[in-house]
């Protein structure tokens, strides 16, 4: 998880000026923790469900703050009332802000004939679980789940994966050169068009992404690793009868 102190081009928050027109205490906590904290914004700080506390957050990190500015407790909030991880939920709504940046014509799709749940999976080419995720999609399709790809290569920018991803994003069949790739052949297509790799990245960098595959469900819910078609899909029939939480599942090799 990357630090409070690091600066991060994706940021959330509620609306800054109306929680101050509620809470004249806002604007005070909010320029001492500013003042503490580089790379944290007044708009970074807003109230938080519990009477007292402070929310800050930057990208995917949380934490509550005291009505002094003075005392910063790092981690989630739960409501042990109904058993609901209340960060987690404000994640959600971070991540699908994100992803919304990215159109149709700014992802890779694979489709399923009858849709009933998108899924937006970070891939990288040379990750070995992606590549398992890859060769079952028409098993995800099947199930009524179409997966939207966004780039992730997890060694970074002018690297090998990352050039690659362009040359899959520049090639005029993306989706057959996404499946060329992740089937292990080299891509040839020049990677000098304009594409949406780095803005994909950054995007991921924002969300804490820091293993592929990882998985937005369309609820914003995060899941991470590879999970078998049919699994995914019992879990997508079932939610909205559980809190909201992340989920775990083998990440690449």
């Amino acid at each position: 998880m990357k630090s409070f102190l690091f600066s991060l081009a994706f940021a959330f928050s509620l609306c800054a000026g109306c929680a101050s027109a509620e809470d004249p205490q806002l604007d005070k906590v909010r320029k001492a923790v500013a003042a503490k904290l580089p790379g944290i914004t007044a708009a970074d700080i807003n109230p938080s469900p519990v009477p007292g506390l402070y929310q800050v957050h930057k990208g995917s990190d949380y934490g509550y703050v005291t009505p002094d500015g003075r005392y910063l407790l790092r981690g989630d909030l739960l409501d042990l009332s109904t058993d609901e991880n209340l960060t987690e939920k404000e994640r959600e709504g971070a991540r699908l802000s994100v992803l919304k940046k990215f159109g149709p014509d700014q992802v890779i799709e694979f489709a399923a004939a009858d849709p009933k749940h998108v899924v937006t999976v970070f891939t990288d080419i040379d990750c070995g679980y992606c590549r398992k995720l890859h060769s079952e999609m028409a098993d995800y399709n099947r199930a009524g789940i179409s997966v939207r790809y966004l780039f992730y290569p997890r060694m970074g920018p002018n690297t090998p994966s990352f050039e690659q991803a362009k040359s899959v994003w520049c090639s005029k069949d993306r989706k057959e050169a996404l499946t060329q790739a992740k089937a292990g052949r080299h891509i040839n297509a020049p990677t000098t068009c304009q594409n949406p790799v780095q803005a994909q990245y950054d995007a991921g960098d924002a969300l804490g992404i820091n293993a592929t595959p990882m998985m937005v469900l369309d609820d914003g819910e995060l899941v991470r690793g590879y999970v078998p078609a049919a699994t995914l899909a019992a879990r997508l029939a079932q939610k909205g009868s559980t809190p909201a939480r992340a989920t775990s599942a083998p990440s690449a090799p």
